[in-house]
């Protein structure tokens, strides 16, 4: 019988996001994903993670350039 999705948390959501991020998912985690996960809620952690990454790698190079006097 179909069995009732059930949501999957935030934070089972971003660390999924995260470990796609590093290419580690495992393939349990990703057929939980793609079973009982919303799609937008995926892609919007998706989104932030990204912006978080840019911008912290952003900060880190404008921080090694001003040490370095350039």
């Amino acid at each position: 019988m179909n069995e009732p999705k059930q949501q999957v948390s935030l934070f089972r959501v971003v660390l999924s996001v995260i470990a796609a991020m590093f290419g580690v998912q495992s393939e349990k985690n990703r057929q939980r994903d793609f079973s009982q996960g919303r799609p937008a809620a995926y892609i919007i952690v998706g989104i932030l993670m990204t912006i978080i990454f840019i911008l912290t790698v952003w900060f880190v190079v404008s921080l090694v350039l001003k040490a370095s006097g350039v």
